[in-house]
């Protein structure tokens, strides 16, 4: 789609004066061309109000809306308090209440309602209320959620579609002048009026708390906010996906209808380090573990430290993560224990260990034996691998973390992953990064780390969302699950890992094997949304403010519509004819004419009609007859019947052509009429500017399209990694087959031993046969001992070739078929 006509259909109605004037500022571009200094100047001035229009709008809507979570969520915490109370009134009322007492308190709530009905609820207005009328609160505050959804939902698609509208036409800009403005723009006008970079986390998590609220009417789920972060080993099932930054805020709109954002400090103040999560993985020259988390093989290990929020904190959790294969009957596993930061080097360099901490836990009481040695035991593993393989910091991966989960339940959890950013951390090319310390400390959190070198660092465009399963065998996903992994908001990349994905593209002249999915990073992901989609962000119907508009992720139009022109339907047609008819009767109330010059222009449009009927009847009949002129009279000869059996029904003009085209007496029709004729013409001609403008889009937007591919290539020099999963039984098979061939073997040279010590020692033919058998056994014995270690090691490789032998049985049958022969021949002639 167009921008043009794109920014036009998504916009929210009621805000459509904020959005950039993309027409505007486009027809100043071209009614200024040639361009000059006065022009640029006026051009740069539009932008700049532009901008400041956004940001102003954006900015102020952005505290509007927190204002009215923070005003709505008050509101529920008092109608909480209200129903506790009544709860705990009724409890003791009855303990202690009489026939007469109840009487008598029936009298006492018939005062309470008075005068409320015309009288709008504030913060202590909810005192007023019944456990109905609380309901009856609770039912409308859903509703005041759902708009605010919305709001937000429609604020980040502003965000949006207002930077695209500022780069295409600063990019146009430069197209059609000939004048350089992108290198300025991006360094001067949005440095200066960064609206794209507002952060809509802290309003999500706000309403993520105000939407649980009110679901579960002030009575959230309590548990841990850890939900297994206090466990040493947690096993998850997992599936990974793709998210465009077009869709990261409503998909975590969708997700927070039906989980919380989980937040571990419900009495903080939300802050985006608390999202922040940063990683160093460790590896040798050889890239070691790389390579065994890239092929999957049985047993490997990815060994990394982690810490959350900003770099100043202390604590650092030291992981481990072992693949298992499904055939071994276990699950892939992650093991951690924490450790501090200053203690940190000591333990990579093998000169500290974590027992003396592991033990004095176990005093303490926090840990048992048992959980004791088995950290201990992770400790010291993960540490002598760090030392007996060399293992350094490589690579380090940052991302701002948002995690939906009902805490106290790990069933169903669910992580989007933003800002995904690796960075370089290894000396593999002479320069080390970490100045032999156990991590870079040049840089902190602050996306998109200007003082890191490009070339150090890979910004990846996409968010991952994992979502975390812990279900019973058989049993499936619940439902909205499954709607929103089949949805146009996420893209299926099955087994992405942060630090392959770092590896393959920081490190390209150490790895030449990739992932599968680096060859897609070049494609667009986005999809088209569906209109049976059920992740829909939409407004509730009711809203008074949202009556232009009832769906948000549907593209909206704006406050002034403009006719357009639909093509017909098949269904109905025959309507047509009834309503053109109609339509003909009602002309004079439709054009609100006079009543002498509604007899004119019908006068007009009959002389018309019939002047059309006698040029394709003359069209017909073979004669060149000229029209007539406009001054010709209404007396027409009536076209003869034959002509008009013969009448061609296809002929058609143009529905949009103006009478003066036909008629050329104008002068018929009054003034007001004229000016109708004039706005039409100018439709038209507004009409052809817009689909020159469409054109030219066209060809702007053409490396901005959507291209689906079904087939990708390694980049040259490179392979790409397929993940073939070997079982054991595939191992058993060739031993079996190994097996199969010797046992046949041994029945061969059976047989030869057997002719060597039955026959005659002067028997020649005996001793030609046995010979025979002899040598097609130890041959079998030979083939097969070779193809079982080739498929052997083809195995261990993980190689997928083809295993079948096609050649070997053939020969085999041959050379038994050919012993066999020998003997039988060489017996016949000795008779």
């Amino acid at each position: 789609m167009k921008f043009g006509r794109r920014i036009k259909d998504s916009r929210y109605s009621e805000w459509a004066d904020q959005y950039i004037a993309y027409g505007a500022l486009k027809k100043q571009i071209k009614s200024n061309l040639p361009w000059n200094d006065t022009a640029e100047a006026d051009f740069i001035q539009s932008l700049k109000d532009e901008l400041e229009k956004c940001e102003k709008f954006q900015r102020s809507k952005a505290d509007e809306l927190l204002q009215r979570i923070n005003d709505l969520e008050k509101e529920v915490v008092g109608l909480v308090e209200k129903a506790s109370e009544e709860e705990g009134e009724e409890e003791g009322a009855d303990a202690h209440r009489t026939p007469g007492d109840v009487e008598r308190h029936v009298d006492d709530h018939r005062d309470d309602d008075g005068g409320s009905d015309d009288e709008d609820m504030g913060d202590d207005e909810s005192e007023g209320l019944s456990e109905s009328g609380i309901e009856e609160r609770f039912r409308e505050l859903e509703e005041e959620v759902a708009i605010l959804v919305a709001d937000v939902h429609d604020l980040a698609l502003f965000t949006k579609l207002n930077f695209t509208g500022f780069v295409k036409i600063v990019k146009k800009h430069d197209k059609l002048t000939g004048w350089s403005l992108k290198p300025t723009f991006n360094k001067d006008f949005l440095e200066s009026h960064p609206f794209y970079r507002i952060n809509y986390d802290h309003l999500i998590v706000k309403l993520s708390k105000l939407f649980d609220l009110v679901r579960t009417r002030g009575h959230p789920i309590e548990g841990d906010s850890s939900a297994g972060g206090s466990q040493n080993a947690f096993v998850r099932s997992t599936t990974k996906y793709w998210v465009h930054d077009e869709n990261i805020v409503p998909l975590k709109l969708a997700i927070m209808r039906h989980l919380p954002v989980l937040v571990f400090d419900s009495g903080k103040e939300f802050s985006i380090a608390d999202s922040a999560i940063t990683s160093i993985y460790y590896d040798n020259e050889d890239l070691e573990l790389y390579l065994g988390r890239l092929e999957k093989t049985e047993g490997a290990e990815a060994i990394r430290m982690r810490w959350y929020g900003d770099v100043t904190g202390n604590t650092i959790f030291v992981e481990r993560k072992t693949h298992r294969e499904d055939w071994t009957g276990e699950k892939s596993v992650k093991e951690r224990f924490t450790i501090k930061e200053h203690k940190m080097n000591e333990f990579c360099a093998g000169r500290y260990t974590m027992d003396d901490e592991f033990d004095e836990l176990v005093k303490k009481g926090k840990k048992t034996e048992k959980e004791a040695e088995g950290m201990k035991q992770l400790a010291n593993e993960i540490q002598y691998a760090i030392v007996t393989r060399k293992l350094r910091p490589v690579m380090r991966s940052f991302y701002n973390r948002t995690a939906f989960q009902l805490p106290g339940n790990a069933t169903v959890r669910i992580s989007l992953d933003t800002e995904l950013t690796l960075v370089r951390e290894d000396n593999f090319d002479g320069n080390d990064r970490t100045n032999k310390n156990w991590r870079r400390t040049d840089f902190g959190i602050d996306h998109p780390f200007p003082t890191v070198k490009d070339s150090d660092k890979e910004l990846f465009p996409y968010g991952v969302l994992e979502v975390k399963l812990a279900t019973k065998v058989g049993e499936e996903p619940p439902q909205w699950i499954r709607d929103l992994i089949n949805s146009h908001l996420v893209e299926a990349v099955p087994k992405f890992s942060k630090f392959i994905h770092g590896c393959a593209t920081l490190l390209p002249e150490r790895v030449d094997l990739v992932p599968f999915w680096l060859p897609q990073m070049d494609q667009d992901i986005r999809k088209p949304v569906s209109a049976r989609s059920k992740v829909l962000i939409e407004r509730p119907h009711s809203a008074p403010h949202s009556s232009n508009s009832a769906n948000t992720s549907t593209p909206q139009s704006p406050a002034i519509t403009v006719p357009s022109y639909h093509e017909p339907v098949s269904e109905g047609e025959d309507d047509e004819e009834y309503l053109v008819s109609a339509a003909d009767r009602n002309e004079a109330d439709a054009l609100r004419l006079p009543p002498h010059a509604a007899a004119q222009a019908r006068e007009a449009r009959e002389f018309r009609e019939q002047r059309i009927r006698d040029e394709a009847a003359a069209r017909v009949n073979g004669h060149a007859e000229s029209p007539a002129g406009p001054s010709t009279e209404v007396a027409a000869a009536p076209a003869p019947a034959k002509a008009k059996a013969k009448y061609d029904p296809s002929l058609r003009i143009d529905p949009l052509m103006s009478s003066d085209r036909f008629d050329k007496n104008v002068s018929l029709l009054d003034e007001q009429s004229l000016k109708k004729l004039n706005e039409e013409q100018s439709k038209q001609q507004r009409h052809a500017d817009d689909s020159e403008d469409e054109a030219e889009e066209e060809e702007e937007e053409d490396g901005d399209r959507v291209v689906y591919v079904d087939s990708f290539r390694a980049p040259p020099g490179k392979r790409i990694a397929i993940p073939v999963r070997v079982e054991p039984k595939v191992v058993f098979a060739a031993e079996r087959t190994f097996l199969k061939w010797s046992h046949f073997a041994v029945l061969l040279g059976g047989v030869s031993i057997a002719l060597l010590n039955f026959i005659h020692p002067d028997d020649t033919v005996g001793l030609i046969s046995a010979s025979c058998f002899t040598l097609t056994a130890l041959l079998a014995i030979v083939y097969s001992g070779g193809m079982y270690a080739y498929r052997i090691l083809k195995l261990r490789k993980r190689m997928a070739i083809d295993y079948h032998d096609q050649y070997g049985p053939t020969a085999l049958c041959l050379a038994l078929v050919a012993s066999v022969l020998v003997n039988l021949v060489l017996r016949l002639r000795e008779l």
